[in-house]
């Protein structure tokens, strides 16, 4: 079977991050969709609203670079959740487990709402840009700054025997 589910919207609130017994952070918020429609010559707009859960390390970084109305598509699997209220009744509703998320907002917009929060680097954000970017970091002790990365030695490395043929291009 399959169960994917995409969304592109904005985030209701600013969301809630919890950690279970066992260390796993368990991200939570909610996202807003619209569908714009004509019906009878008029338009009309429609609002979903979807209950969000993203889990480990994607949590903790949702909760570190997503705020209240950051746009944001979501890409998961549906979920439905069922409980009893203390009055006994039987409730449930549906909800999604994220399992990629992309940053939508620019820079300059997350900038803009909450200057002293880190943003997540966009796409190619990643060394564009950075000798203006660092002038305007350096007052912020909290900058983002890239992983520095290693290359592995040839003697750390395994070594795979693949035969050639089998390989399909």
């Amino acid at each position: 079977m399959y169960n994917q589910i995409t969304l592109l919207g904005n985030l209701t609130k600013d969301g809630e991050l919890k950690y279970t017994s066992g260390g796993t952070a368990i991200y939570s918020n909610s996202i807003a969709t619209s569908h714009k429609y004509t019906s009878n010559n008029e338009k009309k707009e429609e609002t979903c609203f979807v209950d969000l859960t993203a889990m480990g390390k994607q949590g903790e970084i949702c909760n570190q670079y997503l705020r209240k109305g950051s746009k944001v598509l979501i890409v998961g699997r549906l979920k439905l959740d069922s409980w009893t209220s203390q009055d006994g009744q039987k409730h449930s509703k549906h909800s999604v487990m994220v399992e990629s998320m992309k940053m939508l907002d620019s820079k300059q917009d997350g900038q803009s709402n909450n200057s002293q929060t880190n943003q997540a680097p966009q796409q190619g954000g990643y060394g564009q840009n950075q000798n203006q970017n660092t002038q305007s970091n350096q007052a912020n002790h909290t900058a983002y700054r890239e992983p520095q990365r290693q290359t592995p030695s040839k003697d750390s490395l395994p070594e795979i025997d693949i035969d050639e043929d089998s390989i399909p291009f």
